[in-house]
């Protein structure tokens, strides 16, 4: 653990966190662990059927407007996707988010609107970390909307032949899309400091259109 005296925002909260959900998928013969000493990433396969699959790219389609950053953080270029957040109230988002609570472990109070995103053929979101870093001006906001982000769970709603990969660049790591599959991520270290190695990118789309849902959990009641 770090001397307190340079504890970083929530760090307490990213420990527990992060000890909740590693517990959980540990114990889940269903999580697979990608190997790595850096990061902990699990991928579940199966996770949504292919009717949940094609219906949630269809609410996608209905949502979705170019992605934006955060204030102060846009790049030209950085991030061309399209993206929107699904209605939490809708019963099926409703069913898949508290699916994703219980692999987890984790409250729903702290989980984030599900997001779609959508990737046509040469959009990308490139070189990135889902946490947030304290010193930009967003941080005097998302502290107060929730805090730091624990774990990330992304699904995949199609399977991809070529590009759109989820590649995470300093673990050499990169995990094609796969119809049906959750993939989650611990943005922070077991420590609770932030893990500058989950760096990752949605690479370019070669052929097809991407469809992908992510959810961020935060260390306090979002919103």
């Amino acid at each position: 653990m770090a001397d307190t005296k340079t504890k970083v925002p929530d760090q307490d909260a990213l420990v527990r966190a992060g000890k909740i959900v590693r517990t959980r998928l540990d114990a889940d013969p269903k999580a697979y662990k990608v190997p790595s000493d850096k990061a902990e990433i699990y991928a579940i396969g199966e996770f949504l059927t292919s009717n949940e699959c094609r219906t949630l790219a269809g609410m996608i389609d209905l949502v979705a407007q170019p992605s934006s950053l955060y204030s102060g953080t846009e790049r030209e270029g950085y991030r061309t996707s399209y993206s929107g957040n699904l209605d939490p109230a809708d019963p099926m988002i409703r069913m898949i988010s508290r699916r994703i609570d219980d692999t987890l472990g984790m409250p729903a109070k702290v989980g984030e609107a599900m997001q779609g995103q959508r990737y046509q053929p040469g959009q990308q979101f490139k070189d990135h970390h889902d946490f947030f870093y304290p010193a930009e001006d967003y941080w005097k906001r998302e502290r107060k909307n929730g805090g730091q982000r624990s774990w990330t769970a992304m699904m995949f709603l199609n399977t991809l032949e070529r590009g759109g990969a989820t590649a995470f660049p300093k673990l050499g790591i990169q995990i094609a899309p796969k119809a049906g599959v959750l993939m989650v991520w611990n943005n922070a270290n077991p420590d609770g400091t932030p893990n500058i190695d989950t760096l990752h990118a949605g690479t370019p789309v070669t052929e097809g259109v991407k469809y992908v849902i992510t959810k961020w959990y935060r260390t306090r009641k979002w919103g």
